[in-house]
């Protein structure tokens, strides 16, 4: 068990600590000449049975919550001091409002210096303490934690906290195997012959000699190659202990406090958190949306502004959903606690839970969104991740859910949940994604009759284009299996606008597709081949609508159609021209074709509408996901 301690400047802390351990977890010089403990401490206590207690002792000084704020990752246990003689001060209200707002739930008060106090008032002014102290907690999650008077210097109630923090440590408290391990850096340094080591509280899962590890934010490749558990030489560490790691593959200066050391599988780092903001009863205004703060989170200091989600101010005692803009980049999970501090960094102003560390920077305030965040605030975990899919309707990233939620493997998902590669997706948002295909392409069927159908990446820009690719993929080849869409080369449409030509249009199709390639680049009207044929206009078009349908013929503008392998040569000449120093233009169109501008305008139109190429100013690019026309065969 870690216990963290926390308390007012010269109230004893590192005395007691030394008196529970023996340990004097002030260890530079100047905390020596100065008397106040100016860095974090560590020290170690063993029992019986296997119970070991590690302690992290903190500054008391307003000046350097900075350094108690980083001390407090991790902490299981917070051991509150508070000196007989002083009574409740200013920084044991801002400790323990640290202590609350981090969710720490299990704590012990010890009332120190009790031998300061003479024999005969001592009993009223340790009664006097404790109720400050009870009232001091009442209204936060250490109410009613148990409070000891001692004297470290004589010993006296010495052996009764003792015996009381080892028995807390001996209730097992279990943690999560799900989670991948990581570890926050609070101190980072080098040993001769061991090399950079760092040191921290293990936030979850374990460590083995030989593992692979990430430092973050950078994602520097480490290797471990020793560990200290609990102060003591191991081949493992695990959640709740406090750990040295001896690191191969980076030096000293290259990591340092508020950095992580975690399992690859989990790696991150973010600039916007999605969070629980908890404004502490004790302001005194209400916080606003745009408020800049200091934002401690794991062992890290970063400025930030404050985005409320749900509302535009927050009285005190509140809760609400808030996002954090970050002025640099944090690794932070869900469930991680942190604690915000104003801008001048002289007060605590608030807690926050970490929901979804990577949160979005638009349409952060839609229903949509906070209907997404309700459910990452939700406890258990498979009711959240059911939650999650039922909220997102083009499913979820299996790697980065695995990633917000620090797990060793891909989320549970509930039985129901389609699984592909790196994305799920809720069965009622993939039927759902299945009818917006069929419906989009009955809008284009109507809007363009003369068209067989748009390719696969086009229907994506119709019908999904927030849709990975995978999940895309699996919805249109889920349809035409069931029949109820159809392919034609590149072309998808629904089975009931495929053209079956009738024996005569059949026989007029074979004069008609000849005569229209051999006019080339300017094929006849369809004025011109109903006279050259016989025919009535109307028949004429009608044949050369279902050769569109079937993907034989192109319609550029009404009444003018080109043959497919027309069609297919215009466009290697496009490509050409977009290789050229002047790029793919209206004039550069005309000298590579022969034809006049407002032809050669008519065709990139035409270009610009199947989805083959989109225009930017006055110039025709192709399309980076364009199958069409020998495009994909050109690019390979």
């Amino acid at each position: 068990m870690i216990i963290g301690t926390a308390g007012h400047i010269d109230h004893g802390k590192t005395t007691l600590v030394r008196a529970l351990t023996g340990v004097d977890t002030d260890r530079l010089p100047e905390e020596k000449r100065r008397g106040i403990s100016i860095e974090l401490g560590y020290a170690y206590l063993r029992a019986a049975e296997g119970v070991s207690l590690g302690f992290v002792d903190v500054p008391g000084h307003e000046r350097l919550l900075h350094t108690m704020l980083a001390g407090a990752t991790g902490v299981d246990h917070a051991l509150l001091v508070v000196a007989a003689d002083d009574g409740v001060m200013p920084q044991t209200r801002e400790h323990l409002a640290v202590v609350a707002l981090l969710g720490l739930r299990h704590g012990t008060v010890a009332i120190t210096k009790i031998d300061r106090i003479d024999a005969a008032e001592r009993a009223a002014r340790i009664a006097q303490v404790r109720a400050e102290i009870e009232a001091l907690l009442a209204p936060t999650p250490l109410a009613g934690a148990p409070v000891f008077a001692l004297s470290a210097g004589t010993g006296e109630g010495l052996d009764a906290l003792r015996d009381h923090l080892i028995a807390q440590a001996r209730t097992v408290r279990l943690h999560d195997d799900a989670l991948a391990f990581r570890l926050a850096v609070d101190r980072a340094f080098t040993l001769p012959g061991v090399g950079t080591v760092v040191t921290g509280s293990v936030m979850a899962g374990r460590v083995r000699i030989g593992d692979e590890l990430l430092i973050v934010p950078g994602k520097r490749p480490v290797r471990v190659r020793g560990i200290h558990a609990q102060n003591e030489q191991a081949e493992a560490a695990h959640a709740g202990q406090r750990c040295a790691l001896a690191l191969a593959g980076v030096a000293k200066d290259e990591v340092h406090r508020g950095q992580w050391v975690c399992a690859p599988g989990i790696a991150l780092a973010t600039e916007r958190i999605d969070v629980q903001l908890g404004l502490w009863p004790g302001e005194a205004h209400a916080l606003r949306s745009g408020t800049i703060v200091h934002a401690h989170l794991g062992a890290s200091d970063v400025m930030a502004s404050v985005a409320l989600l749900d509302r535009d101010t927050l009285a005190p005692g509140d809760t609400a959903l808030a996002q954090l803009v970050l002025r640099e980049a944090v690794s932070a999970w869900h469930g991680d606690r942190g604690v915000l501090r104003d801008a001048s960094a002289t007060r605590t102003v608030a807690g926050v839970r970490v929901l979804d560390p990577f949160a979005p920077t638009r349409y952060r305030r839609t229903p949509e969104r906070l209907q997404a965040l309700a459910a990452w605030a939700m406890d258990d975990r498979s009711e959240r991740i059911g939650a999650l899919l039922a909220s997102a309707p083009m499913g979820l990233d299996t790697d980065r859910l695995t990633r917000a939620l620090a797990l060793c493997d891909a989320p549970p998902w509930p039985a129901d949940a389609l699984q592909l590669p790196q994305r799920a997706i809720a069965g009622p948002h993939l039927d759902a994604l299945r009818q917006q295909i069929l419906t989009r392409l009955e809008e284009f069927h109507r809007a363009s009759a003369e068209e067989v159908g748009p390719d696969l990446r086009r229907l994506k820009r119709l019908a999904g284009p927030r849709v990975g690719d995978a999940l895309w993929q699996h919805a249109v080849e889920s349809l035409l299996a069931q029949g109820t869409l159809a392919r034609s080369g590149h072309w998808l449409h629904l089975p009931a606008h495929a053209a079956v030509l009738s024996a005569t249009e059949e026989r007029l199709a074979q004069k008609l597709l000849p005569q229209m390639a051999d006019g080339g680049f300017d094929p006849p009207w369809v004025r011109d081949l109903a006279k050259n044929n016989n025919v009535a206009e109307p028949v004429v078009r009608q044949t050369l609508a279902s050769l569109a349908r079937r993907g034989q013929a192109f319609q550029v503008i009404k009444d003018l159609y080109y043959p497919a392998a027309t069609i297919e040569r215009l466009a290697a000449l496009a490509r050409a021209c977009m290789a050229s120093a002047e790029g793919l233009q209206a004039a550069s169109f005309r000298d590579a074709t022969g034809l006049g501008r407002k032809r050669a305008i008519q065709l990139l139109e035409f270009f610009d509408r199947v989805g083959y190429t989109r225009r930017v100013k006055d110039v025709h690019l192709l399309r980076p996901d364009t199958v069409l026309f020998g495009a994909r065969e050109s690019s390979g």
